[in-house]
């Protein structure tokens, strides 16, 4: 198969998880949306977001992919890459939807009132939104009681949002 036919290929495929996830974001309202606004992971030294993850694979491949030079987009004040065009016009089209909750920082931290970065091995998609952690016992006291923590993060977000630079 061709380079162009796989990126054609993976473009229509991107537009069946748009449509897909457009109609479950309805369906199923998150407690936070993430926000263009949002502050962002980022790492210092080459400016990208989740660590050149792939946000869109988390729900496309149900697990985390690198992304690839070829396929960047800055938004947010960072540089995300996808693995294919199709994954990139889909976070294009719904950001809100495809980047992680918090600006991939763990809301077990946040919920404690600390800003600490997501590990995007350490993922967990609940409620249709990703959610990437610092580590596995994070992971496990979020998927325990996720309700709690979501509430508790979303009290805090806005202090410790705050705190971080720009």
């Amino acid at each position: 198969m061709t380079a162009a036919r796989r990126q054609r290929k993976g473009y229509r495929a991107g537009l069946f998880v748009i449509i897909g996830l457009t109609l479950a974001a309805v369906a199923f309202p998150p407690t936070h949306q993430a926000a263009a606004t949002e502050r962002i992971v980022v790492a210092w030294h080459t400016g990208l977001a989740i660590d050149g993850y792939d946000p869109v694979a988390f729900y496309t491949d149900g697990k985390p992919l690198p992304g690839s030079p070829d396929f960047e987009l800055s938004f947010g004040g960072a540089v995300w890459r996808f693995a294919n065009a199709g994954n990139r016009a889909a976070f294009a089209a719904r950001p809100d939807i495809y980047m992680p909750q918090f600006g991939g920082y763990d809301p077990v931290g946040i919920a404690s009132g600390v800003a600490v970065a997501g590990n995007p091995g350490i993922w967990l998609i609940s409620g249709r939104r990703l959610f990437l952690f610092y580590d596995r016992d994070h992971h496990d006291r979020f998927a325990a009681d996720t309700e709690r923590v979501i509430q508790a993060a979303d009290r805090k977000w806005p202090d410790v949002e705050r705190t971080l630079s720009p």
